[in-house]
């Protein structure tokens, strides 16, 4: 029997793996493009969810992409990037999203001319707000992107030094992964590595687990993003599990973009019943249509996990967080207290000799920023 949709609702959840510029909602692109004077695909949510083919199976990660070329475009003053970072947490937090880790480019948001730094601040003061009114903690990745230039990737690795302990916790690759491998990037690697950032890449989601190698030996990745073609590689995967890097799945938009054939043949139970550290993210909100409820709801319907498989996953989230050690010990606490008001069949105890947990606000530690 399938759980009821509150149970993924009311779980509380992280989201490592989840893009900025692909996590809006669609009547802001709309109100974004008319005060900015830009001209859009459709003029209405719903002609602009079927012109952008949101949530559809694109068949490639290329075609997937497209969508983000008008998404971008709105995306270039100030007040958009601090109003787009402010409704995402707003948006997770609503769905019981304790804990988030946004990644962008900078450097695609200068367009109109804005200094990289303003860029930076304009999203974590959004997400310091959101925290404020919501009690989300959000943390940023900065990213490099594989198809445009290592150069460019070096330039957003220094960004991401000087905004170590300002709230940007993390270094990634994102972009075309075919015929654009991680170690053309190496230098920028090299330099966050040189001041203690984590490292989390894209790799094996267009590509093979030569790409998820290369990611960890060459790049010195922590986490993967996606890791789908893991399996194909048994020595590999069991290095991974061996050394505990995480997997930043995202199973809907692994199918969207054609590295799986269906939610159901998709790895990841695999790699859970392996002892894998899996998490489970949305990758984008809006260009994949979902939400982190509904990613553990399509995961429990179509891979078949159970109440205790879906807790153990949540766990993963916050022991895979680019969190101080400490923080995520007190957060980790309070998560498994939560996660045992859940009964095997998805039911929530709410005893009235057990306390009642803190509103989000009390309950989030202090942000990093």
């Amino acid at each position: 029997m399938g759980l009821n949709a509150r149970f993924f609702e009311q779980l509380p959840k992280t989201d490592l793996h989840v893009h900025l510029d692909g996590s809006l909602r669609l009547e802001t692109i709309l109100d974004l493009a008319e005060s900015q004077g830009i001209e859009l695909p459709a003029d209405s949510p719903e002609g602009l969810r079927k012109a952008l083919r949101l949530g559809e199976n694109t068949g490639s990660l290329v075609e997937y992409l497209k969508a983000f070329d008008t998404t971008l475009k709105v995306l270039q003053t100030e007040d958009a990037l601090y109003r787009s970072a402010f409704e995402l947490a707003e948006d997770a937090a609503k769905e019981n999203v304790w804990y988030m880790e946004v990644r962008y480019a900078p450097m695609l948001h200068t367009r109109q001319g804005l200094r990289l730094t303003t860029v930076v601040e304009a999203v974590l003061a959004g997400l310091q707000e959101a925290y404020k009114e919501h009690g989300i903690l959000s943390n940023v990745i900065l990213c490099g992107i594989r198809n445009i230039s290592p150069q460019s990737s070096l330039e957003m690795a220094q960004l991401a030094v000087a905004y170590k302990n300002r709230g940007v916790l993390a270094f990634d690759l994102a972009g075309a992964e075919n015929d654009h491998p991680a170690k053309h990037h190496k230098e920028a690697f090299q330099l966050v590595r040189d001041n203690n950032i984590a490292v989390t890449i894209h790799a094996g989601e267009a590509y093979g687990p030569e790409s998820i190698h290369q990611a960890i030996h060459v790049c010195g990745a922590h986490r993967i993003g996606h890791g789908c073609r893991l399996r194909e590689d048994g020595d590999l995967l069991h290095y991974v599990n061996d050394h505990r890097i995480a997997l930043e799945c995202c199973p809907s938009s692994n199918v969207q973009t054609g590295a799986v054939a269906s939610l159901a043949s998709h790895p990841l139970k695999l790699y859970h019943d392996l002892g894998l550290r899996v998490t489970i993210n949305t990758d984008n909100r809006l260009v994949t249509d979902t939400t982190v409820s509904h990613e553990l709801e399509v995961s429990h319907a179509h891979m078949g996990l159970t109440v205790s498989d879906l807790k153990k996953i949540v766990q993963n989230g916050f022991k895979a967080a680019f969190l101080p050690f400490h923080q995520k010990q007190r957060m980790l606490r309070e998560v498994s207290a939560e996660l045992d008001r859940f009964d095997a069949h998805g039911g929530y105890e709410d005893h009235e000799d057990r306390a009642v947990p803190e509103p989000p606000i009390a309950r989030a530690p202090e942000p990093t920023a």
